[in-house]
């Protein structure tokens, strides 16, 4: 080597390597959302990516948007026809048996997370009145944004007793009914219909003889036409194993529907899922 640079080689003596050109490669321009590249259209809707760092991190469901004659934050609804419902496991409440607020995931089948569902009720009312407390379900997006409001009204709770019916009003948004869930009277097993807005049955829901935790199984509450002959989707309470069953009241269900239903039943058959929780797999009445 005679210490003379190698011919195709910088000399690092006078200089080294050129400076990096800063526009080799085009920005990317920031922004909250990506959009997925097809066309958009009737049968393409355009889809968003929610933000990684947002409130549901990585594993959250996009956002269709363009979904006609929705609800804002409804429109996650129009792309499934199964939802899962988590509730989180509360340690003050295992450990003490002091009834706290209640807080649910809500996911698609693949896992991917919807809603989050946060219960807001009275201190008092929780540990004295049990499952037969009033309260509001608030129904956030993965932005954290309240898109559903359930309110359940408080009333006495018995089979005998046929002036004393559940109810449930979803509005979306907050304010806005979209429909209701009424409790029919019925000695032998338990039973609802699903109303639109001007009060049209759409559906009925009848459960079990038997429904409750104790059945070491599934329980399965049916989702049928008005007319009670075709069966159309299902509630179904998730038998989670002894151990959990056994020292906490947190509950899993299942939810499934037709994939073209209008985004206002579904959101009320969502509601309809949180009333029954609440009547029979929540801590019984104090």
């Amino acid at each position: 080597m005679d210490g003379r640079p190698h011919e195709g080689y910088p000399n690092l003596q006078q200089g080294g390597y050129p400076p990096p050109q800063s526009n080799m490669y085009p920005p990317i321009p920031p922004g909250p959302q990506q959009s997925v590249p097809f066309p958009p259209g009737p049968n393409n809707p355009i889809v968003t990516q929610q933000p990684m760092g947002g409130p549901g991190g990585p594993g959250v469901m996009t956002m269709p948007q363009g979904v006609p004659n929705c609800p804002p934050g409804l429109e996650y609804l129009a792309m499934v026809d199964q939802l899962l419902v988590k509730q989180k496991v509360e340690l003050l409440e295992a450990f003490t048996g002091f009834e706290t607020k209640n807080k649910y995931v809500v996911c698609n089948n693949l896992g991917q997370k919807v809603y989050f569902a946060a219960e807001e009720s009275g201190c008092c009312e929780r540990n004295c009145c049990g499952n037969l407390r009033s309260f509001e379900m608030k129904i956030m997006d993965n932005f954290g944004t309240q898109v559903m409001s359930l309110n359940r009204p408080f009333a006495c709770q018995g089979c005998c007793c046929p002036c004393c019916l559940q109810t449930m009003e979803v509005t979306a948004p907050p304010g806005t009914v979209v429909g209701t869930v009424e409790e029919k009277w019925s000695i032998f097993y338990p039973s609802y219909v699903v109303k639109n807005t001007v009060g049209d049955v759409i559906f009925r829901i009848d459960g079990p003889f038997c429904a409750c935790r104790c059945c070491c199984q599934d329980v399965n509450f049916k989702v049928y036409t008005p007319d009670g002959n075709t069966e159309v989707g299902r509630i179904s309470k998730k038998w989670s194993g002894l151990a959990k069953e056994a020292f906490t009241d947190t509950d899993n269900f299942g939810i499934t529907f037709p994939m073209d239903l209008d985004v206002k039943m579904k959101a009320t058959l969502l509601g309809a899922c949180f009333l029954i929780d609440m009547m029979y797999f929540e801590e019984n009445e104090k």
